[in-house]
């Protein structure tokens, strides 16, 4: 009997490694726009932050609605304001068809010495407001070859290329065709090129839906980063998310964080702290906008790690978070099931 148990606890186990992505100690290859790197175990993340964002749509948005290098003298001090914070990767969430503009960021990064990492995919939420025409009459393959060349060839005729698939949905149970089609494209394009997918999901009704595409497409879970997390009110959600192997964003921080603070507080005493991701989705340049209202990308660091730090955070909680998770989440890898 003692026998016949050992037996099953080691096949438990192999199960748990083949299904978990078992690579909590390995260092993997970012994709930076200034090229591949890889980060270091103490390298400081921001992991969702926006320097431009042009809300006009996909059917109007034209790069002749902003002035690049206005753009590039309002938004590079407040990159400049990461360098005395030791701040080495920042994630541009912005989507194509919003204002992904990659020779934009390759300037400020040169500039300033941020690696700044950009994405390919495309956001689908806002009732597809900022999906172009296409993508209607597209196969979610296509869509992926689409989003494969720029990985593989350069965005826009450069040799920038993306270092994550950037995708959205609308917060509904049931995802419509259009948003099935955008999750399915990315799932085929992280098959391919091993680049992890960001989300705009928001409360969890979305996560499940989107989770189900990407099992029934081969991929793990831990290749899916929960964007706007935060926005989910049932603390269980998380526990649930984190079993799954999903990475959960809490990226809010630039607009509201004593809730946020509330949720990193439950993560650490339910031991999910290491699914955790955290970053302020703060800036932007708004070409709509005369005049510009920026928020900065610090007040993680101002409010937020010392309020951690009274609850009780170590040192190594907060290298977790702005460390280890992200460069863990962003690591290039194919992350599939096993056949």
């Amino acid at each position: 009997m003692r026998k016949l148990i050992t037996l099953q606890l080691i096949i438990i186990s192999v199960f748990l490694i083949l299904t978990s992505g078992c690579d909590s100690s390995a260092t993997f290859e970012v994709q930076t726009v200034s090229g591949p790197d890889i980060p270091g175990e103490n390298d400081l993340w921001l992991s969702h932050e926006h320097i431009l964002v042009d809300f006009i749509g996909a059917d109007r948005i034209n790069p002749d609605r902003w002035d690049r290098e206005e753009v590039f003298r309002t938004m590079k001090p407040y990159l400049e304001e990461l360098k005395p914070l030791k701040i080495k990767y920042f994630v541009d969430a912005t989507p194509n068809y919003l204002a992904r503009d990659v020779r934009l960021l390759a300037s400020i990064s040169e500039a300033t010495g941020m690696k700044i990492i950009t994405n390919t995919g495309l956001y689908s939420a806002v009732n597809h407001k900022y999906l172009p025409g296409y993508v209607k009459d597209s196969s979610a393959l296509a869509l992926s070859k689409m989003w494969i060349d720029e990985y593989e060839n350069g965005i826009a005729g450069t040799e920038i290329k993306p270092g994550f698939i950037k995708i959205s949905v609308n917060p509904t149970d049931t995802l419509d065709s259009l948003d099935s089609k955008v999750v399915e494209a990315a799932a085929l394009t992280h098959l391919k090129t091993g680049l992890a997918i960001a989300s705009h999901t928001g409360p969890a009704n979305a996560l499940w839906p989107q989770l189900k595409i990407l099992s029934n497409n081969g991929v793990k879970t831990n290749a899916f980063i929960w964007v706007h997390a935060q926005n989910e009110e049932d603390y269980n959600n998380y526990k649930k998310a984190a079993e799954l192997g999903c990475w959960i964003s809490l990226d809010g921080m630039g607009w509201e964080y004593e809730n946020h603070i509330k949720k990193l507080i439950f993560a650490k005493n339910e031991g999910i702290l290491d699914h955790i991701l955290v970053s302020h989705d703060a800036g932007w340049f708004d070409p709509a906008k005369t005049q510009q209202k920026v928020q900065p990308y610090t007040n993680l660091f101002e409010f937020v790690i010392p309020k951690l730090k009274a609850n009780g955070f170590s040192d190594a909680d907060i290298n977790q978070l702005l460390s280890v998770n992200p460069a863990r989440a962003f690591g290039i890898r194919v992350r599939n099931m096993p056949k």
